[in-house]
């Protein structure tokens, strides 16, 4: 190399292409290719050229590393779709193939979401409390017991009235089962148990006619102490009707409680059914008045009454309900009437209480049972029917629209005995017409 090359200035020899990675790592191969112009280098009076040849080198290797760092950099940035920063368009494609099954193994989770749980299945878990106490007592006289006599009959009298049976019912239980023992020469007390379970399968039947109200034109009294799921029930019996392409009308009846008429509407928006609704304190027989006049002039099929929530022993409130009834029988007289108390499963006899006060006032045609998930009272469905002859028409486990079911005395009584029955034809074909749960 010439000695007048290394007059050039400094900004000649940054113009200069820049050294490979491999000759910047491995500066003692550079070093000894250039030996013998070195040695010619070390001979000029230009002292500090060696100084920028160093310097330049110095330059080469920041070059090197940014370079080294833009590629790491242009590496880690993602590719855009349909596009390689490389050029590869295959590898594109192939890396969001890669990506969509990666996001397909995070969703497997999502599509098999955890099985929701029929309306048997949590009727059977919230009978669990009822099973627990009273089934189980049940079950440890008819396997303990040695022999069918007057104490074997005194425990199970205890524990059908300690199981909210009822005196009444437990009475006729008893002496039921005593007849057929004594017909089916009976002599070991665990066959008892299916005899106990028959009789109360044939004391829960609800009978054919009980739901015939669906098909006439009806005015549906719905009444009940407060607390007990009153508003709730109409809004889920209105849907009921109306997923059936039945025309519901609700009537707003109940005036003295405050937010009452806002809840209904709630519910009749949720069910798409119209609302006659009134003010606050106005009086029950006026509203009841406009709504019977509307449901006829509307062609309405189902007309639900939403009546005041009113204690049992009350005299006025339920001198109220006589007149609301007198309204029906002026204004309706040829209309089908229903009058369905709605009764808190948890409150044990009080219920049954309840449902005798409001049986001499407004002759009860059916009875709709709440709160059944979660209660060790199970059994005061059987003694309301039993004592009352008032049908269990309705059952309801939770605070969804789809928890509120019909009754079905042969669900009821597996679920409570955890024993699997055996239905006759006829009825598994009302089941799977959706007449009964």
């Amino acid at each position: 190399m010439a000695w007048w090359n290394f007059g050039k200035k400094k900004e000649k020899i940054q113009e200069e292409v820049p050294v490979s990675t491999a000759e910047a790592v491995q500066p003692e191969e550079a070093a000894a290719a250039e030996a013998p112009q070195a040695a010619e280098v070390q001979k000029t009076p230009f002292q500090d050229a060696p100084q920028k040849e160093t310097q330049t080198e110095e330059n080469t290797g920041e070059d090197v590393i940014q370079e080294t760092e833009k590629q790491e950099t242009d590496e880690a940035r993602p590719e855009k779709k349909g596009f390689s920063w490389f050029g590869k368009k295959k590898e594109t494609s192939a890396d969001t193939a890669e990506n969509d099954e990666d996001d397909e193994e995070e969703d497997v989770p999502q599509e098999k979401p955890q099985k929701k749980k029929g309306f048997f299945a949590r009727l059977k878990e919230g009978l669990a409390k009822t099973r627990d106490s009273f089934v189980y007592n049940l079950d440890v006289v008819f396997d303990g017991a040695e022999m069918i006599d007057d104490d074997f009959y005194d425990d199970l009298e205890e524990i059908l009235i300690m199981g909210d049976i009822g005196v009444g019912a437990t009475e006729a239980i008893l002496d039921r089962l005593k007849e057929q023992v004594e017909e089916e020469d009976i002599v070991r007390p665990a066959e008892c148990k299916r005899l106990l379970i028959k009789d109360i399968r044939e004391q829960m039947a609800v009978g054919k006619a009980a739901y015939a109200f669906e098909k006439q034109t009806s005015v549906i009294f719905v009444i009940g102490v407060n607390g007990v799921g009153k508003t709730t029930s109409i809004g889920k019996i209105a849907s009921m009707l109306k997923a059936k392409r039945r025309r519901v009308m609700m009537a707003a009846a109940d005036t003295f409680r405050a937010a009452a008429g806002d809840q209904l509407k709630i519910w009749a928006e949720r069910a798409g059914v119209e609302l006659i609704g009134g003010k606050e304190g106005q009086d029950p027989s006026s509203v009841l008045f406009d709504a019977v006049n509307a449901a006829k002039a509307r062609h309405v099929d189902v007309l639900l009454v939403d009546t005041a929530g009113r204690l049992n022993n009350k005299k006025n409130l339920m001198e109220e309900l006589k007149k609301m009834n007198r309204v029906i029988d002026r204004e309706y007289p040829d209309v089908h009437r229903e009058n369905l108390i709605v009764l808190d499963a948890t409150t044990g006899q009080n219920a049954l209480q309840q449902a005798r006060d409001f049986n001499d006032v407004a002759d009860l045609t059916g009875i709709i049972l709440t709160k059944m998930d979660g209660t060790a009272k199970g059994g005061i469905a059987v003694a309301i029917q039993s004592e009352l002859k008032v049908p269990v028409k309705y059952i309801g486990v939770g605070e969804k629209i789809e928890d509120l079911q019909k009754f079905d005395p042969d669900a009821f009584v597996e679920a409570l005995f955890d024993v699997e029955l055996e239905r006759d034809d006829e009825e598994d074909e009302d089941n799977e017409n959706g007449e009964t749960i």
